[in-house]
């Protein structure tokens, strides 16, 4: 018994050891993963389940801040213990070091302008370029039979549209207007055979004219509708889309042959958005909630659509010990009401 006692203590004192060291944290900012107060401290969800795993388990350590790279690098080299920010489960990563059970599964997410699907969104598109430059078109054709018809009629019809150029061709409009809208006033009508030509001419001109008028007006409002209405990840193709460069939110949207513009990171991305220079926003569900919350309140919104399944974990060297006492403590805590209000309080009802 002594004997095995004896064999068995510098394993307890090995074991004892490994639990009462500090263990270095690696961390990246990324709220609402990992947010900085003003004051300088840390929080943010993956912060509040950290803090609540060392405290029950007993774990002294210390944060160090570093770029994503870094927390890739430092757990397989040994200079991190365990890394704590937005870090999503993947099949490269999970090759070089390993995760814990995820804390947090969602997917990728889209920002749109909020205006875009409602009644404003309509009325924008009613005094857009294009549909002033359509009104000015029409006004021109519209001054161009008004001047005809007036110099057909000046002289021989001088109570109607006599008197001065401005007040005639005044007159001349009138009279195109009121001869496409079928309106039929009656108070101006030409009196020549110019005129009454240049009438008969412009009454079926007109026909063509406002019903194609008319289908441009509704099919501009559709396409409008349309084109800003996204009811799965195949609409974003007619769009123009922004997301941050070298992510999995680029790389989701390679795969699906889906083009769009990058950025540097997500503020840039939602700037643009809000300065309406792209039409969407793809990013990480929770990242983009966040800031497009905080940020760009009523200026943007996130659309309930999810793709591209996302499991956040934390993370640690590969076959650490720590592990597997992570993973116990992880799915208890999960899965109780407290920590569904955690999450709630930094992603809002928005995000799950």
């Amino acid at each position: 018994m002594l004997r095995r006692f004896a064999l068995l203590a510098p394993l307890l004192l090995l074991a004892t050891t490994a639990t009462a060291q500090t263990l270095t944290v690696g961390t990246k900012i990324a709220p609402p993963f990992v947010v900085e107060t003003k004051s300088g401290e840390l929080g943010g969800i993956s912060i509040d389940l950290w803090e609540r795993l060392a405290g029950e388990l007993g774990l002294t350590f210390e944060y160090q801040r570093t770029d994503i790279d870094g927390l890739l690098t430092g757990l397989q080299n040994g200079s991190l213990d365990v890394a704590v920010g937005a870090l999503t489960m993947t099949a490269t990563r999970e090759q070089v070091i390993d995760f814990t059970h995820p804390f947090h599964t969602t997917g990728l997410a889209v920002a749109v302008q909020p205006d875009s699907a409602g009644a404003w969104g309509a009325i924008k598109r009613f005094v857009s370029i294009e549909f002033l430059m359509a009104v000015l078109g029409l006004l021109a054709l519209l001054l161009a039979v008004g001047l005809v018809v007036w110099l057909a009629e000046r002289r021989a019809n001088p109570d109607e549209f006599g008197g001065s150029p401005a007040r005639g061709l005044g007159n001349g409009l009138w009279w195109a207007a009121v001869t496409m809208t079928t309106v039929g006033y009656g108070d101006k009508s030409p009196r020549t055979l110019a005129g009454r030509v240049v009438g008969l001419v412009w009454m079926f001109a007109a026909i063509i004219l406002i019903s194609g008028f008319t289908a441009a007006i509704a099919t501009s409002l559709t396409v409008g509708q349309l084109a800003t209405r996204i009811d799965n990840v195949d609409d974003l193709r007619r769009m123009a889309v922004t997301t941050v460069a070298g992510t999995s939110s680029a790389a989701a949207l390679d795969a699906r042959g889906i083009g769009y513009y990058p950025t540097d990171d997500i503020d840039s991305g939602l700037a643009e958005l809000a300065a309406e220079r792209t039409e969407a926003v793809v990013y990480d569900a929770p990242i983009l909630q966040y800031v497009a919350n905080n940020e760009y309140p009523r200026r943007t919104t996130v659309l309930p659509l999810r793709f591209e399944r996302q499991e956040y974990a934390l993370a640690v060297t590969q076959d650490s010990p720590l592990r597997e006492r992570l993973n116990q403590r992880i799915l208890e805590i999960v899965n109780q009401p407290a920590w569904a209000r955690t999450v709630r309080s930094y992603l809002g009802a928005g995000e799950p």
